[in-house]
């Protein structure tokens, strides 16, 4: 019945927001950035150059 298409699409659209959203966030929850390492922030260099003009 086309009377009913409206609704329909309407569902099918909440449903893949829904899902847009429930992978959106699985992807942003699930990476675990790594801690910086308290040895790798103390190599640091700063080259200082001494210039002579």
């Amino acid at each position: 019945m086309p009377q009913m298409a409206p609704i329909s699409w309407l569902s099918l659209f909440i449903i893949f927001s829904m899902t847009f959203l429930m992978f959106s966030m699985m992807n942003y929850y699930s990476f675990l950035p790594s801690a910086p390492k308290s040895k790798q922030a103390k190599k640091t260099k700063s080259n200082k150059l001494n210039w002579k003009w």
